[in-house]
């Protein structure tokens, strides 16, 4: 394989709320990466989408709109690259609950996934990133040098939300939390288009138990072996 420009790119997968968005940051500080959630990206159109009141269910209304949109990804103080529509960075908008259940929706079309799959390979075609979604490893990048898979259990994900909800001063419903949780692990897993599941060269890391720099450490580790010992 042709070394990439800047690195190597590091896929974890996974359901929803297992923490990939905050293992993902740390392992990226951790080696000097960039850090890219893809489930932004689809949390951005889903609030475009929402503002210009356009059809949830039209994929081809979606991708039309996706593709009129000034696409730009900075990168602030941190590892982390931010999303901005327009010339519009997106901050708060992307965690309304809101937005989470229609990105969830439109995530599931054909169109879609290939419009932001092609946008993910060139944000991370030279490397040096960590990048972290639904179908990374399986779809994106199958020849990422490190694929991870993290787990952890339905309940433990509905505590860890209910517990982030109630330290932004919001209320919190465990039960609810988990049957979410539970529906979108079973749409994420059986939606046609590019479902999630398990490369099979990932790494499965199962966190329920797990504490996170514990995880953040076993990635690292990984890392370095498959960079060859030497971590930039």
């Amino acid at each position: 394989m042709t070394p990439r420009a800047r690195g190597l790119v590091i896929a974890i997968d996974g359901p929803a709320g297992v923490g990939k968005s905050t293992v993902g940051k740390l392992v990226a500080g951790r080696v000097g990466y960039s850090f890219v959630s893809t489930g932004k990206m689809y949390r951005a159109l889903a609030w475009k989408a929402l503002e210009l009141g356009l059809d949830l269910e039209d994929d081809s209304a979606l991708v039309g709109l996706a593709g009129t949109l000034a696409w730009e990804f900075p990168r602030g103080e941190g590892p982390e690259a931010g999303v901005s529509l327009d010339g519009r960075l997106l901050g708060s908008e992307l965690t309304d609950e809101r937005v989470g259940k229609a990105s969830s929706g439109i995530a599931r079309f054909a169109g879609v996934r290939q419009f932001m799959s092609g946008m993910q390979r060139r944000a991370g075609l030279a490397g040096g990133v960590v990048m972290e979604g639904r179908d990374i490893g399986t779809n994106v990048f199958p020849d990422a040098e490190l694929k991870i898979y993290l787990d952890a259990s339905p309940e433990a994900r509905a505590v860890r939300r209910a517990e982030q909800l109630r330290a932004q001063g919001l209320e919190a419903d465990y039960a609810q939390i988990l049957d979410f949780i539970v529906k979108r692990d079973a749409q994420d897993s059986g939606r046609k288009n590019n479902p999630l599941t398990k490369a099979p060269d990932a790494h499965y890391l199962d966190s329920t138990s797990v504490p996170r720099e514990k995880v953040v450490d076993a990635i690292v580790e990984l890392f370095k072996a498959a960079a060859g010992g030497s971590a930039e």
